[in-house]
C-alpha cells in the first residue's frame, strides 16, 4: 500500500501497517474517521482499503490533500494535460519570489529563485483555469509536492538552512499524485474535531491529537503546525497575506493565535492537565464503536493516565508500544527535556471499545 505526503512532523507513515492490521481484525467496520488527518497518509490508507473514510482536520492543506485522494474521480489524463500545460509555463518574479526566494547572499530563504518564479507563474495560472474544487485540489497537491521536493529546510518553514540543500538545485516539476480508484463513500471535513464528532457517528475512529509536551516553553501545537506549514496555506489560498519575522510567516500563524487545547501544557485550577481533560472529553463524546488512539512519548500524559481516560469511557482491548529511531525533531537540543530519559522514541497505540 502506497501513500504520499509532504515532509511532516509527527507523520504516521511508519506505523500505518500496524494501524491497518488492527483495523482489519475488527468486525462490522464500514465507516471510519481519521480525526486529525494532517498529511492524510492514514486517510489514504483507509480509503485504499475500501472503508467509507472521513478525513478531518482544521488545516486547509490537509483538506486539499484529502480531497485529492478521497474525492477526485476524473481520469489521470485529464489532470496530466493540465500539469503538462503548467510545467511549460515560463516563470516570472511575483509575490512568492519576492518573499521566499534566496536571491540575496545574506538572506536565508526556503527556495531558490528559479523555483519561486515557476511557482508564481503556475499559481496565477491555476486561478485562470477556473477549475472545479476537487480538480483544483489535485493540481494544488501536485504543486505542493513539487515545492516540497525542492526546498531548503529541515522539513518545516519556521527556519531555513544556511546553505542550499542538494534538492533545492533541482527544477520544480509537477507530477501527477498517485491517486487510487475510489470504491467507497468518502467525506472531507475542515472543522474542529469536537464539531465533527458531535454531528457524526462512525464504526471506527483514529485519533492522533497534538499532545501537550513536557517543555513548557513550547507554544501550542496547532499554532506550531500552523506556522510550520504556513507556506502551504498561502499557496492554497493565494491570498498574499501580511508577513512577519525573518522567515516571513503569515500574520495568522503567530504563536499567540488560535492554539489547540490538546497542546495546552498548563494545568487547570484543580491541578489537572488541560490537554488530558480535553482528551477525556473527546473520547467520551465520540460516537463510535471502536477508537484507536495514538500517543507519542514525550507528551504530558503517562501511559497509566491514558489508560484511565480510556477505561472511564469504555474497555481497553489492546495496547501496543512501538520503538523506532527518533526523527529529526527529537534530536533538537530544545526538545531534550521532553524526550524519555532512556533516549528512545516510542509510539503507543491504544484500541478501545465503547
Amino acid at each position: 500500500m502506497k501513500t504520499e505526503g509532504i515532509k511532516y512532523a509527527g507523520s504516521k507513515l511508519k506505523i500505518i501497517p500496524t494501524i491497518t492490521q488492527i483495523l482489519s481484525e475488527l468486525n462490522d467496520v464500514k465507516t471510519v474517521l481519521d480525526g486529525f488527518s494532517g498529511s492524510t497518509r492514514v486517510s489514504q490508507a483507509f480509503g485504499q482499503l475500501g472503508y467509507d473514510t472521513t478525513s478531518n482536520d482544521v488545516a486547509v492543506w490537509s483538506e486539499v490533500f484529502a480531497t485529492c485522494y478521497l474525492k477526485s474521480t476524473k481520469p489521470d489524463r485529464f489532470y496530466q494535460d493540465i500539469l503538462d500545460h503548467l510545467n511549460q509555463l515560463k516563470g516570472y518574479d511575483g509575490w512568492f519570489t519576492k518573499n521566499y526566494s534566496g536571491e540575496e547572499a545574506d538572506l536565508k530563504r526556503p527556495f531558490q529563485a528559479k523555483n519561486t518564479r515557476k511557482l508564481d507563474s503556475i499559481r496565477d495560472e491555476i486561478e485562470v483555469l477556473n477549475l472545479a474544487w476537487e480538480d483544483k485540489c489535485v493540481i494544488l497537491t501536485s504543486l505542493i509536492y513539487a515545492m516540497d521536493a525542492v526546498d531548503s529546510t529541515l522539513g518545516h518553514y519556521v527556519a531555513y538552512l544556511s546553505l542550499w540543500s542538494p534538492r533545492s538545485y533541482k527544477d520544480l516539476f509537477l507530477k501527477l499524485p498517485k491517486r487510487f480508484e475510489i470504491k467507497s463513500n468518502n467525506s472531507v471535513i475542515k472543522a474542529d474535531i469536537f464539531e465533527t464528532i458531535k454531528k457524526n457517528e462512525y464504526d471506527f475512529v483514529y485519533f492522533d491529537p497534538p499532545y501537550g509536551s513536557n517543555n513548557e516553553k513550547m507554544p501550542p501545537s496547532r499554532v506550531r503546525y500552523n506556522s510550520y506549514y504556513h507556506i502551504w496555506t498561502t499557496v492554497i489560498q493565494n491570498d498574499k497575506p501580511q508577513l512577519f519575522g525573518k522567515t516571513n510567516r503569515r500574520e495568522d500563524s503567530r504563536d499567540t493565535v488560535d492554539g489547540s487545547v490538546f497542546e495546552e501544557f498548563r494545568k487547570n485550577d484543580q491541578g489537572n492537565f488541560i490537554a488530558m481533560e480535553a482528551l477525556g472529553k473527546l473520547i467520551k463524546e465520540t460516537q463510535s464503536h471502536y477508537i484507536l488512539l495514538s500517543y507519542s512519548s514525550g507528551g504530558r500524559a503517562t501511559k497509566q493516565e491514558l489508560s484511565d481516560i480510556i477505561e472511564s469511557s469504555g474497555k481497553l482491548l489492546k495496547a501496543i508500544e512501538i520503538d523506532y529511531k527518533k526523527n529529526v525533531m527529537g534530536k533538537m537540543r530544545w526538545t531534550n527535556e521532553w524526550i524519555n530519559s532512556d533516549g528512545k522514541y516510542h509510539e503507543y497505540l491504544f484500541l478501545m471499545e465503547k
